[in-house]
């Protein structure tokens, strides 16, 4: 019996664990932290050996294949050991993948997949699609695949889950953009993350897609420095394009395939041109998947955005609060400051992942009228708007900012937690941190 070892015991590495019982391999999983309760609970549910808090060596380099979770970085001792060893050391997306014939929609990029991801999952649905949303979004795809294994797949995808990838082959890619994110994972080298999300790709061919943005320089010059094999199908907001999305007087125009679908963005339910572009790709996603489309039009206006990404919790006094946790980068944050159109009470900070903050400038010059620093560390920030912003206030906690943000805020402001760092120094996790941010807005 072949033996699988799983790294992390975690939602995919759970899914995974259950995935591969099913398949008949011996299974064990390890986490070097604590496993939550509910996945204790699953593992002993069907009988899987694991243990926390360690990782015994003499239980894991006799695996026949390693699933490891995405948050193990290529460089820890015990997976070069591994891979020294020839164990294949593989991402759930990869396992997964080897045990359906669904066809496969997956969207990665630096900002938008998520909202990109769960536009697209909408569309299939409402287009009458078997179809399953999952990857480093909501439930493991392994667990989708072992217990309801649906005809398409939606699936959001990281760099850290590509860079785990041997045959992994979406029908459907998309890369919504490309900019600096996760470079302490890719020894600095942004080159390095680029090749990283291209991936996606590798193994796609002539009866494949790949959408991507126009409109992005890094990821135009990537492909035409390293050409696919698969279709390749365009949007952008600035040109016509022969055959994808562009847009012309506030309509979106989509050729494809022969097919053709006209909407103005009125009907979209998310503001910003982000959105625009999100709008785009998974239109055209749905239609290579035959979803018909008078049905993408009306979805379209029904569609609510994602928790946590640009979500308007309340309005007090005439000043309205956003919870933009989800922007754990620099770029994620550029779209927030750019689509809000009132002065805005910025809260930012948290673990910073290597960020250039000199994009944001000309924004913040134009539009903020405070900021509140919300970290362990905020001297970055600081020493980045400290000559431009007068009034700038450090925070240790979300109450904190919360009440600071009250004070500050006029009639007509917008407050926006939008950190551009990750949230690992005071939070759980983004969830935690946009959570925490709506509770202590309904608490003023």
């Amino acid at each position: 019996m072949a033996r699988l070892v799983v790294l992390g015991g975690g939602e995919s590495g759970v899914g995974t664990a259950i995935l591969g019982l099913k398949k008949g391999f011996e299974v064990f999983v390890s986490d070097k932290g604590e496993i939550k309760d509910k996945y204790k609970k699953v593992l002993e549910h069907f009988g899987i050996e694991w243990e926390s808090g360690q990782h015994t060596e003499a239980k894991i380099l006799n695996a026949d294949v390693v699933m490891k979770s995405p948050g193990i970085p290529d460089k820890v001792p015990l997976i070069k050991e591994l891979v020294a060893k020839g164990i294949p050391v593989i991402s759930e997306i990869e396992f997964a993948s080897r045990y359906t014939d669904a066809t496969i929609i997956g969207i990665t990029g630096s900002n938008g997949k998520t909202t990109t991801t769960m536009m697209t999952y909408h569309l299939v649905k409402e287009g009458g699609l078997n179809a399953g949303m999952a990857g480093n979004i909501g439930d493991s795809y392994a667990k989708m695949v072992a217990e309801q294994d649906f005809d398409h797949y939606v699936l959001e995808i990281s760099s850290f889950q590509l860079d785990g990838i041997v045959d992994f082959k979406p029908h459907v890619a998309v890369i919504t953009n490309i900019t600096p994110d996760h470079l302490d994972r890719y020894e600095y080298k942004f080159e390095n993350y680029i090749a990283s999300k291209f991936r996606i790709a590798m193994n796609q061919d002539e009866k494949d897609y790949l959408i991507y943005d126009a409109d992005d320089e890094v990821l135009v010059d990537w492909l035409r420095r390293h050409p696919v094999r698969s279709k390749l199908i365009p949007f952008s907001l600035k040109e016509k394009v022969e055959e994808g999305a562009w847009l012309e007087n506030d309509t979106i125009k989509i050729k494809l395939e022969h097919k053709t679908l006209e909407m103005n963005t009125d009907i979209l339910a998310l503001e910003g041109q982000h959105n625009v572009k999100n709008t785009m790709a998974a239109s055209m996603a749905a239609l290579l998947v035959k979803v018909r489309k008078e049905t993408i039009r009306q979805s379209i206006q029904s569609f609510q955005g994602a928790p946590h990404r640009l979500e308007k919790v309340l309005k007090i006094n005439h000043v309205e609060y956003i919870n933009d946790s989800k922007a754990t980068n620099v770029n994620a944050t550029f779209y927030a400051l750019d689509g809000i159109k009132k002065p805005i009470v910025w809260i930012v900070g948290g673990v910073d992942k290597g960020n250039d903050y000199s994009e944001l400038m000309p924004l913040v010059r134009e539009k903020v009228k405070g900021i509140i620093c919300l970290g362990v560390d905020n001297s970055k920030i600081k020493d980045a708007f400290g000559n431009v912003i007068d009034l700038m206030i450090e925070t240790f906690s979300m109450e904190e900012a919360v009440k600071v943000a009250y004070k500050m805020a006029e009639r007509g402001d917008a407050v926006l937690l939008s950190p551009a760092c990750a949230s690992f120094d005071l939070f759980q996790n983004y969830e935690d941190r946009g959570n925490q941010f709506k509770n202590a807005v309904k608490n003023l």
